[in-house]
């Protein structure tokens, strides 16, 4: 660890639960953010910013000027520029020290098990169900840990996986029907709720490295921000889950 580090990361290593060992498991951790969008923003900011030594960001998306209400790592003059090549620029800026690995494409069954297998920890900023399910279903096979997150108008959701933990499919079995969940483009969000969210799959990461606290594994954590209400959901692990079962 530099000089440069040691000062940057001091906050962080002024925690008993952090210290220099934690700082040097978070410098040394490989996370891919699958998502470069309203969760994606705050997460890989945080992260790059805690010292996450390897980011990896994969979207197949052009910044359009719909995503500035909410997805604050792109800026107005990012408009039809990849949004991981937005993302990237602003996530350098804040921390020229770590590495980040841009990815330019879709998250889908051609790439899903080479993508997990290179890092250690996987989050699931992503805003459709096919991605979602399949980020379980590929963590769950290879045995990575990851966090979920989702939101709607002015409501949000996260939980952690790690092997042995109920899985995604333990709370929802299969993807719902067509049609029958509004996407936020048809229901709207508030732009502050991705960034709660986004912050709780950051924290989830972090304490994920250090070791410190206990994990969002086998509860969901919902809020609704018209009240301020925050509610933890216990989730037991299905016996008959189609893909944890047995793991």
């Amino acid at each position: 660890m530099t000089e440069e580090e040691r000062i940057r990361y001091s906050r962080n290593m002024l925690l008993a639960n952090v210290g220099e060992a934690g700082q040097q498991q978070l410098m040394d951790a490989r996370v891919l953010i699958v998502g470069a969008g309203g969760l994606g923003s705050p997460v890989s900011l945080y992260l790059a910013a805690a010292g996450i030594g390897t980011i990896g960001i994969i979207d197949g998306d052009n910044v359009d000027l719909t995503n500035l209400q909410r997805q604050v790592i792109h800026f107005s003059k990012d408009v039809e520029t990849p949004k991981v090549e937005s993302a990237k620029k602003k996530v350098l800026e804040l921390n020229p020290n770590i590495k980040v690995e841009a990815i330019k494409g879709l998250f889908d069954l051609r790439n899903s098990r080479e993508l997990v297998s290179r890092y250690d920890f996987i989050v699931d900023a992503t805003d459709n169900f096919d991605a979602k399910f399949l980020i379980n279903d590929t963590c769950v096979e290879l045995g990575k840990p990851f966090v979920h997150g989702s939101l709607l108008r002015w409501e949000g959701n996260a939980f952690t996986y790690v092997p042995g933990s109920a899985c995604y499919r333990c709370i929802y079995p299969t993807p719902p029907e067509e049609g029958t969940v509004p996407s936020s483009s048809q229901a709207g969000v508030i732009g502050a709720i991705a960034g709660m969210v986004g912050t709780a799959q950051a924290a989830e990461v972090v304490k994920y490295f250090t070791g410190a606290g206990e994990l969002l594994t086998n509860q969901l954590l919902h809020f609704d921000a018209l009240t301020m209400t925050f509610t933890k959901i216990k989730i037991k692990k299905r016996d008959k889950c189609s893909v944890c079962k047995g793991r």
